[in-house]
């Protein structure tokens, strides 16, 4: 009895992890996302292998995956709004509903001509974020398309940019640190005005007169396998020490006037 116990789990356990190892290909955008908002400025292109997103003076726009995911690796390419850019923000995240909602967010902050984006990370655990982290990147995001991705397993997040790792955020339950791990979640798009923060503390608004502003996607990618002992390999270790030290403009972990009392327990391990 112990032994067909034992056997009829471990099946359930190998259909699942087959199951998790099937990639999804978004070579069309028809099958695998819907627009959900903004009056026809989102478009679905080139016989759904392109989807475009657009804001005027009167509305952003946005879209939505058709599925969700538990786990596994997310890429999408994106190519930004080019030239003056400035307060708009163009916000890709997977996120799940409610609340006590989980949220892993790229958020980009448009800028003047000729200044870098920023690139705004930040990871939702049961309703809570505030764990923001901000870069400028090492190219101009605007010239062409690059891919960016979420690697998420229950031992950590990563956030990549054309495989080069700006951000991880490990799993410290054993510390008191919530992790999102039960909750599926929907890979979300939208560009949208934010003037009143986005580019320079809000000292930037946004000129109407060179709307609309387009940000382009191509190329989605999700892989499904969960990862479950997946880590940052010497290499990738390297990268993101790179990127941390050259390209990091913001850590919350180093904010002593937000956090005057001490720091959240995730920075101090």
């Amino acid at each position: 009895m112990a032994f067909f116990s034992f056997s009829r789990n471990a099946l359930i356990l190998t259909l699942f992890l087959i199951t998790s190892l099937m990639v999804v290909s978004g070579s069309n955008y028809f099958q695998d996302f819907e627009i959900t908002w903004g009056g026809g400025r989102g478009k679905i292109v080139n016989n759904g292998e392109l989807l475009t997103l657009s804001i005027d003076n009167y509305s952003g726009s946005g879209f939505q995956s058709k599925k969700e995911y538990l786990f596994g690796q997310i890429d999408m390419q994106l190519k930004l709004v080019p030239g003056n850019s400035a307060g708009t923000v163009t916000a890709y995240y997977l996120s799940s509903e409610g609340s006590n909602h989980d949220e892993i967010d790229f958020e980009f902050l448009g800028n003047l001509s000729g200044e870098p984006y920023t690139v705004h990370t930040n990871v939702y655990t049961q309703g809570k974020g505030e764990r923001e982290q901000q870069f400028h990147l090492w190219f101009d995001p605007t010239h062409d398309f690059h891919t960016y991705s979420v690697l998420w397993n229950p031992q950590i997040i990563v956030f990549s940019v054309d495989n080069t790792p700006l951000r991880e955020f490990k799993n410290l339950e054993n510390k008191g640190v919530p992790f999102p791990k039960s909750q599926p979640m929907k890979l979300y798009s939208s560009i949208w005005n934010a003037d009143q923060w986005a580019t320079r503390g809000g000292l930037i608004k946004t000129d109407w007169t060179q709307a609309p502003f387009i940000a382009s996607y191509r190329n989605f990618r999700a892989n499904n396998n969960p990862r479950l002992s997946q880590k940052l390999d010497p290499t990738s270790e390297q990268k993101l020490k790179w990127v941390q030290t050259n390209y990091m403009i913001y850590n919350y972990c180093t904010d002593t006037k937000r956090f005057p009392h001490g720091f959240p327990t995730e920075c101090n391990v």
